[in-house]
């Protein structure tokens, strides 16, 4: 049976930089661009209009720029928030921490290699998210280092129980949920509801939030 097909849009005012979108992700059996903007009131006109499972966003784009365009279709006061991944040629921290702000599942580098644009696309789409790797490293010792305490034994701040701050520990440093199953010997459907329990416990979207949450209380260490 064929897994349904994850409609795109992408919203980037180079048009050499659409196509070679279209033309990566469309060679997927799974994806589907849809649609096609080249500033950012046209690619929020399109998303509201065309409901995609993932928008393509970059940063720089006339008329609206590709972060004010997340908070429009993914920001906290959205009430049916869309799905958008930024892509951007500018490895920028203030980049990445407004986009992560305003409602971003993505963060990915125009220079990164094709399975990593893919893989986003489909991060997204399954309500997680991905943030290209230099970008994560620097995060989550950003997160590391403003932590002000050691980690907190209150319930009120870790409702969670140990198995859970275990699988929450791999996700804050990098794994996959497949690396997860075999690190704590658990199956994969364990691992998918003990994610799905760390997020409703906590009140977070998807992993990044997960990681953040992980770092700023002390419950993964930096080294």
């Amino acid at each position: 049976m064929t897994e349904p097909t994850i409609p795109v849009l992408i919203a980037d005012d180079q048009e050499m930089v659409r196509t070679g979108f279209r033309l990566i992700l469309n060679a997927q059996p799974d994806i589907e661009v849809v649609g096609e903007a080249a500033d950012g009131v046209e690619c929020v006109e399109l998303a509201r209009r065309l409901r995609p499972r993932v928008c393509l966003v970059d940063v720089r784009m006339p008329r609206l720029d590709g972060l004010d365009v997340t908070r429009a279709l993914a920001g906290a006061a959205v009430p049916d928030p869309l799905r958008v991944v930024v892509v951007t040629t500018f490895d920028q921290d203030d980049y990445l921490h407004t986009a992560l702000r305003n409602g971003a599942c993505g963060f990915v580098l125009k220079d990164s290699s094709p399975a990593l644009l893919i893989e986003a696309v489909r991060a997204a789409a399954r309500g997680d998210a991905l943030i290209c790797p230099a970008a994560t490293v620097r995060l989550l010792k950003e997160l590391g280092g403003r932590r002000p305490s050691p980690p907190a034994d209150d319930p009120a701040r870790n409702p969670l129980t140990d198995r859970e701050l275990d699988v929450v520990r791999l996700v804050a440093t990098g794994r996959t949920n497949q690396e997860i199953c075999d690190e704590l010997f658990l199956s994969l459907s364990t691992v998918k509801t003990h994610l799905a329990n760390v997020r409703d416990k906590l009140a977070v979207r998807n992993r990044v939030e997960i990681a953040a949450w992980a770092w700023e209380t002390g419950v993964v260490q930096a080294r």
